[in-house]
Formats: C-alpha cells, sequence, structure tokens
C-alpha cells in the first residue's frame, strides 16, 4: 500500500527476508553453510544501491564467474540471465574465448599480444574482435537461448551493460521492464520487448499492449539524464570497491540474528551515506566541466554583467551632479 519506497526501506526488506527465509530443519553442515553464505549476502547487501560485480562467461546464458554478489540472487531465489554468448558453428571464435569469463579473456587478450607466437596473437586478435563486434553485450545466439532458457511468466533478472533490469516471457516474447528517467511521465508505458541485439524494441502497457511514448523529445531528455546518472554511479561503484569489506572476524560468537542484522544496517546506512556524498561531488565535478566547455555562455554572462553594471554608474554619476534641497 505504498506508492513510494526509499532505497534505505528495500534493503532493511531484502535484508529481513533472508534472514526470515532461513531453513528449519536442515544439518548442522548446512546451516552453518547457510549462515556463512547469509553473511556474505548482507555484507555485499548495500551494493544494490550503487551496482554489483558479476563477471559473465560466454558459454550459458546462467553462467556467470562465482563472487560474493551472486549469492543475493541465490539466497532471494531470483534467476540471473545474460545473453553475451559465442555462437558454437563459429569455430575460431569457440577456439579463442574458450571458457574464459569477461575479466580473463580480457587478459588473455593482453597476454596474447604480448607473445613472440604467432598463433596466439592471431587468436588474441580474434577474441579482441568478438568483444568489439558484440560490445552491446547481447549476441543473436545468445538471445535464442535466452528465449529458450526463460519460462513463459518468471519474473528475473537480466544483465547486460553493467545494468540490471527486470525480465519476463509474455506468449514466447521476452520483455524489459522500463525504468529509465525519460518514461517516468509516461503511465502506460510499462515494457519494452527485447527481439534484437540493437536496443530498439517496442513499448507496451502492462497488459503487452503497444504503447508509443506519448512525447519522444522528453524520453529522449529524460534517457540523456539517466546516462549521465549512470556515469555518476559508474564512479560511485569504483570509489565502494576501493572501500574496505566488513571484517567478519571481529564479529563476536553467539551474536543473535537480531543484533547481526543490525550491525549490519548501521553499517549499510554509513555506506549509503558516503555514496550519497560522493554522488553529489561527482555530479558537482561534471557541473564544473560543463561550465568550462561553455566559454561563449561564461562571454555572454560577463557581457550581461557589464550591462548590468552600467545603469547604476550612470545612477551614481546623476547622484552626484545632482543638488540637495534641505
Amino acid at each position: 500500500m505504498m506508492e513510494i519506497i526509499t532505497a534505505e526501506q528495500l534493503m532493511e526488506y531484502l535484508g529481513d527476508y533472508i534472514l526470515d527465509a532461513k531453513p528449519k530443519e536442515i544439518s548442522e553442515i548446512q546451516r552453518l553453510n547457510y549462515e556463512q553464505n547469509m553473511s556474505d549476502a548482507m555484507a555485499i547487501l548495500h551494493k544494490l544501491q550503487t551496482g554489483l560485480d558479476v563477471n559473465v562467461k560466454f558459454t550459458g546464458v546462467r553462467v556467470f564467474e562465482y563472487t560474493p554478489e551472486c549469492i543475493v540472487f541465490d539466497l532471494l531465489d531470483i534467476p540471473l540471465y545474460h545473453g553475451w554468448l559465442v555462437d558454437p558453428q563459429v569455430a575460431d571464435i569457440v577456439k579463442a574465448v574458450g571458457n574464459c569469463s569477461y575479466n580473463q579473456l580480457v587478459e588473455k587478450i593482453i597476454s596474447c599480444k604480448q607473445s613472440e607466437n604467432s598463433e596466439l596473437v592471431s587468436e588474441g586478435f580474434v577474441a579482441e574482435q568478438f568483444l568489439n563486434n558484440t560490445a552491446t553485450q547481447l549476441t543473436y545466439h545468445g538471445l535464442c537461448e535466452l528465449t529458450s532458457a526463460v519460462q513463459e511468466g518468471e519474473l528475473c533478472v537480466f544483465f547486460r551493460n553493467n545494468h540490471f533490469s527486470t525480465m519476463t516471457k509474455y506468449k514466447g516474447q521476452l520483455y524489459l521492464l522500463v525504468t529509465d528517467q525519460g518514461f517516468l511521465t509516461e503511465e502506460k508505458v510499462v515494457w519494452e520487448s527485447l527481439h534484437n541485439v540493437d536496443g530498439d524494441g517496442n513499448f507496451c502497457d502492462s497488459e503487452f499492449h503497444l504503447r508509443p511514448p506519448s512525447d519522444p523529445e522528453t524520453v529522449y531528455r529524460g534517457q540523456q539524464d539517466q546516462i549521465d546518472q549512470d556515469y555518476l554511479m559508474a564512479l560511485s561503484l569504483q570509489q565502494e570497491q576501493q572501500n574496505q569489506e566488513i571484517n567478519w572476524e571481529q564479529i563476536p560468537e553467539g551474536i543473535s540474528d537480531l543484533e547481526l542484522a543490525k550491525k549490519l544496517q548501521e553499517e549499510e546506512d554509513r555506506r549509503a551515506s558516503q555514496f550519497y556524498q560522493e554522488q553529489e561531488q561527482a555530479a558537482a565535478q561534471v557541473q564544473q566541466v560543463q561550465g568550462a566547455a561553455s566559454p561563449a555562455s561564461a562571454r555572454q554572462s560577463g557581457s550581461n554583467e557589464r550591462k548590468r553594471k552600467e545603469p547604476r554608474e550612470k545612477e551614481r554619476e546623476k547622484e552626484k551632479n545632482s543638488c540637495v534641497l534641505l
């Protein structure tokens, strides 16, 4: 019954859900394993406000390198997909990419370029071309695999270009939840179809009926604002990765779930406050750069300032020349 929910409230709800979802009748080993996963998930829960570190592998739509961030999706039972796959029919790319994750492939390309072995140099070139040609992080083979893997009516998360989107499947077609700022006033636009790799899908309402935006120009400006915000968020995420994680060894043994949740919430609030401060600083830096990049506007402002000063000087001159009757 709430129209607006803050990020802090959402984090609190997710934390409570993870604590309440703890299995009751499990073995001691399973309990310890679950509690460790729960602690790892709580430690990175605050990153949901900025971004999670996930690393795709190019062999399957559900294949990611294991990172602590992936535990959140497991505990919440939310399927995580991507569509950045290598076409198995292209043998040279399959050989060049292999079973590497994205980070491993970048390191491999750098290593191959520095090698004196011509075969390795060629392999590195093929891998680099693959990354360049699939910069949208979605291939048609991946799109076909996604369409087959996602179940009808399933709610899941789709990862692409460092973004997480809510995805569902309706009558065999994939749809992404529209969340860009440009659609804030578009009450009828809810879903966007995902049917090609270029990103120009069709917009639909909540019943999946076609609903084009009423004002494309407003939508474009809002999307540009969203891109700017994403840039600031990326800067904050980069800073966030440099921060220290919670030292779990310092937490006393035998602490209750409630006390643990309170400690985690305090740490989460502190980091959220720090994130917003960094975001404001980054926004101020962007504004300074934009202001420095437009000298014409500065000159115009200066001329306007002189125009404003001139009448004032004339008024002061009049006051000097005028006489006062007592």
